[in-house]
C-alpha cells in the first residue's frame, strides 16, 4: 500500500492503518529502536508507541511521505526511553555518538530558542546534502539511527579504523560549516 493510502486511513480514522503501517514500517521503526535502546522488548514497546503517536498526530498532520515521520517519532521516543533508563548510568552506542556530536554541534537546554533550533536543523540539512552520498549515508546512519561504527564498516565493506577517521573529519567539516553559519561551536 502506498504511504498517502496510508495516511489517507489514519485520516479516516480506519484502524487498518495501524496494520498497513506496521506492514510497511514496523521493521524500519524497529531497527531504529533497537539500535539506540539494545533491547528487543524495549524496542517493540517503542514500535507500538510509535503507531499510537501516528495515530494521535494524523490529522492534523499529512505527512508526505511517511517512512521519515515515523523514524523521528521512534527515533524520539527511543532517545527519551534510553535518557530515562540511564540518567545516572553513561555508557552505549548512543552516549558515544552524542559525544562525538558534542564537539561540533551547538549545545542546546531545554529552553533553547525555537527559531534557533530550526535554523540548525535547516544548517544541518544543508551541510549533509554537501557531502558524497556515500559519507552522507554513513553520517546518518551513526548519528540519526545510532548504528555502531562495526556495523557501518561491515556494512560498507570497509575497516573500522577507516570508518571511524571518516566520521572525524566529517564531524570536523560540520564543525566549520557551522562556525561559517554563525552558530557558536
Amino acid at each position: 500500500m502506498e504511504d498517502k493510502q496510508i495516511v489517507d486511513l489514519y485520516w479516516q480514522r480506519n484502524e487498518s492503518a495501524i496494520e498497513e503501517t506496521d506492514k510497511k514500517y514496523g521493521r524500519y521503526c524497529h531497527y531504529i529502536a533497537y539500535h539506540i535502546l539494545a533491547d528487543d522488548e524495549d524496542a517493540k514497546e517503542i514500535v507500538n508507541d510509535t503507531y499510537l503517536k501516528a495515530w494521535n498526530t494524523i490529522p492534523p498532520n499529512r505527512p508526505d511521505p511517511l517512512k521519515p515521520y515515523l523514524g523521528t517519532i521512534s527515533r524520539q521516543l527511543s532517545l527519551n526511553r534510553y535518557e530515562s533508563q540511564h540518567t545516572q548510568k553513561r555508557g552505549g552506542q548512543v552516549v558515544l555518538a552524542l559525544e562525538e556530536l558534542s564537539e561540533c554541534i551547538p549545545g542546546t537546554d531545554s529552553g533553547a530558542d525555537i527559531g534557533e533550533s530550526v535554523a540548525l536543523s535547516d544548517a544541518l540539512s544543508r551541510f549533509l546534502w554537501t557531502l558524497p552520498e556515500r559519507t552522507r549515508m554513513m553520517f546518518v546512519r551513526r548519528y540519526f539511527y545510532m548504528s555502531p561504527v562495526a556495523e557501518i564498516a561491515r556494512d560498507f565493506s570497509m575497516k573500522e579504523s577507516a570508518v571511524t577517521m571518516l566520521m572525524l573529519r566529517t564531524r570536523r567539516k560540520l564543525a566549520q560549516f557551522l562556525k561559517k553559519e554563525g552558530f557558536d561551536v
